[in-house]
């Protein structure tokens, strides 16, 4: 697998295993299989190792003594969960950015709002609301608030919503109302934004899931 500059070998890892399992091709309950992996992307045993033992502290594998690393239990509460998180840490940020909107902070996040809304292009948008999350945390977030919020972003396909149709028009409206409340003061109204933009992209990407049959209602029983 060709190098990627400036990406973790651990976290290509554990892209590939998220990838894996939003795909289908791992499911609750499956052996994680490090030789596998380390082939599958050219990568030593040790990153591989590393990046299991985060997929473990973030819930989404599990250790048996002697077995290996198994997937914990996923299905669509399970998602949503880690949809809920995410929604819960960006928000405390943003609260914090509405408590102090400082005007420098203010002239940044102006920049990525103007290019989100003139893009018509999905990956153009996701990549202006990177940078308008990125602003905020520099600013805002400390050092394990940033490294939870970005941990908690694997639950959230970037090539999926690359290639959605919707992602502009539907993330659009809550990119605005969290900015809003950002300079308007509203620290409760940019929690909640957050909190609607992951509620929003969990039930979308259940729905595609389920459609795809990666889960079936069967998965939450």
């Amino acid at each position: 697998m060709p190098k990627r500059y400036g990406v973790k070998e651990k976290d290509l890892v554990v892209a590939h295993v998220l990838d894996m399992l939003l795909t289908g091709r791992l499911r609750s309950g499956d052996r994680v299989d490090r030789n596998q992996i380390t082939a599958a992307l050219g990568l030593s045993r040790v990153p591989v190792q590393e990046a299991l033992n985060q997929l473990e502290h973030d819930g989404i594998l599990e250790s048996r003594y002697h077995r290996g690393a198994f997937i914990h239990r996923f299905d669509a509460d399970v998602l949503r969960e880690h949809h809920e998180v995410h929604g819960l840490l960006t928000g405390a940020a943003s609260a914090r950015a509405a408590a102090d909107p400082r005007p420098e902070v203010l002239e940044r996040l102006a920049e990525p709002m103007a290019v989100m809304r003139a893009s018509s292009d999905s990956r153009v948008f996701l990549n202006a609301a990177d940078l308008f999350r990125d602003i905020v945390l520099d600013e805002y977030a400390g050092p394990r608030l940033t490294a939870g919020i970005r941990a908690s972003r694997g639950f959230m396909p970037r090539e999926f919503w690359a290639t959605y149709p919707h992602t502009v028009d539907q993330l659009l409206p809550i990119a605005e109302a969290e900015h809003a409340a950002i300079q308007q003061c509203r620290p409760s109204a940019a929690r909640q934004a957050c909190l609607d933009r992951t509620d929003l992209m969990a039930d979308v990407l259940i729905a595609e899931l389920r459609q795809a049959g990666v889960l079936t209602d069967l998965d939450s029983v």
